[in-house]
């Protein structure tokens, strides 16, 4: 492939700071519902999320102990995905609430903190009636 027709798109993992591994696995796993893959060392911690993994480990470096982006989970039904996760304890920064018209449909998010303070998100895009 010529360089000029180079250029990024597939995302195979995404990394996320946990300062206790044990803890936020436990919280992907069990309050989020997240599909667990494995466990290496030293303490990271493997989910699949429909094909991009996802990996939990400490900071590698000071330099990288840090927030890290915000990650956007697609959920079909934000508010039934909302009331679930608040089943299992998982405590909202903002409910599910419409930010935008996308002209065929309206974008929903809602967004919560997972076990390491990380903020997260929930998206759906909602047929209009």
């Amino acid at each position: 492939m010529p360089p000029d027709d180079f250029g990024l798109s597939a995302i195979e993992q995404i990394a996320i700071n946990a300062h206790d591994t044990e803890r936020a696995t436990a919280f992907y796993r069990d309050k989020l519902g997240m599909k667990f893959l494995f466990s290496a060392p030293p303490n990271l911690a493997f989910f699949d999320c429909d094909g991009i993994r996802l990996m939990l480990s400490p900071p590698s470096q000071p330099e990288l102990d840090h927030p890290g982006s915000i990650i956007y989970f697609k959920v079909d039904d934000i508010q039934a995905a909302h009331a679930t996760l608040a089943e299992r304890g998982v405590v909202f920064v903002e409910k599910p609430e419409l930010v935008a018209d996308m002209g065929s449909y309206n974008l929903w998010i809602a967004s919560f903190r997972d076990s390491e303070n990380n903020l997260l998100a929930l998206m759906s895009h909602v047929p209009k009636a």
